[in-house]
């Protein structure tokens, strides 16, 4: 080929590719100001590791750990989980756009540190919750030898380590973070869990794998739920420009004591009553009452 007209094409390419007006009006391009923090999956991979060795010392992190070091241990991980969190929150601000015009990097530091204080403040009772999810898959799998097998191995637990902190920040209304936990626990485990939806205590999944819950899902206490379930939306309203309509609640409500078997589909705003079972490979989209139990219809087999 021609170098001056390779060149020529290359220069015709570029100009295309920077001229970015048209997609940062339509949301394809992020300019950032400078100095602003940028979000990072390598350093949220850091903090994941870290919230799991506090919630569970000795299982994650330093295998050396005792009680005589515990105590100095913990000061130190909760530090750097702090110093690490605060730079991630403050790139989701900035990300979000939630700093208002002629903020200081120093003002979104001070909101992100703010809001770390107040999520490092929860994470004792974050770790009790975790507890319950920890017997509840205990508990309800025969194959598990222990708590530390379900501790160590347990796709779940890993899901919801990550799940837990992500709604806690939702909570928080930080943007993009939450997500990108959530995100982290998908790849790691099949197991894809909205930062948004609302988990009860005793919570389990039992293998995992394929396992979708939306983000306006309100889940109870003692809920079970087995690989390849999904607990999604129909189609959902537009505006008038033909835009979803964001935040309407869409996902379903499954109540306490409900055992959702595998590869079943529950779908809408509907709800699951107390103490139901949903069997296989079964589509839900009605209410079904507290205490009930769906099954595939078989067919009877005509007499001879």
């Amino acid at each position: 080929m021609n170098p001056d007209k390779f060149a020529h094409q290359f220069a015709r390419v570029v100009d295309e590719l920077s001229d970015c007006t048209d997609m940062e009006k339509k949301g394809f391009f992020h300019e950032y100001r400078n100095s602003d923090p940028i979000p990072s999956s390598k350093v949220l991979e850091e903090i994941v590791e870290l919230c799991r060795t506090l919630f569970f010392p000795g299982y994650y992190g330093r295998s050396s750990i005792n009680r005589s070091t515990l105590a100095y241990n913990v000061g130190v991980q909760v530090e750097q989980l702090n110093h690490l969190l605060r730079s991630q929150v403050a790139a989701g601000l900035c990300f979000g756009g939630q700093m208002q015009e002629g903020d200081t990097l120093h003002a979104t530091y001070l909101k992100a540190e703010e809001i770390c204080t107040q999520l490092i403040c929860k994470l004792p009772e974050l770790r009790e919750t975790l507890m319950t999810d920890v017997i509840a898959a205990y508990t309800g799998d025969p194959a598990a030898m222990s708590m530390g097998e379900v501790i160590s191995c347990y796709p779940v637990i890993k899901a919801l380590t990550n799940y837990r902190v992500a709604h806690e920040l939702y909570e928080l209304h930080v943007p993009l973070i939450p997500r990108m936990l959530a995100e982290l626990a998908h790849s790691e485990t099949g197991i894809d869990i909205h930062p948004g939806a609302k988990i009860g205590r005793y919570f389990t999944i039992d293998h995992g794998t394929g396992v979708v819950i939306g983000a306006t899902c309100i889940i109870g206490n003692h809920v079970k739920l087995y690989q390849g379930v999904t607990l999604g939306a129909k189609s959902f309203p537009l505006d008038t420009e033909g835009n979803p309509i964001k935040g309407i609640p869409r996902h379903p409500i499954i109540e306490d004591d409900v055992v959702v078997y595998s590869n079943a589909t529950i779908l809408g705003r509907i709800t699951i009553g107390r103490g139901a079972t949903i069997g296989g490979n079964i589509w839900v989209t009605e209410d079904v009452p507290a205490g009930a139990r769906l099954v595939q219809y078989r067919k009877q087999e005509p007499k001879e």
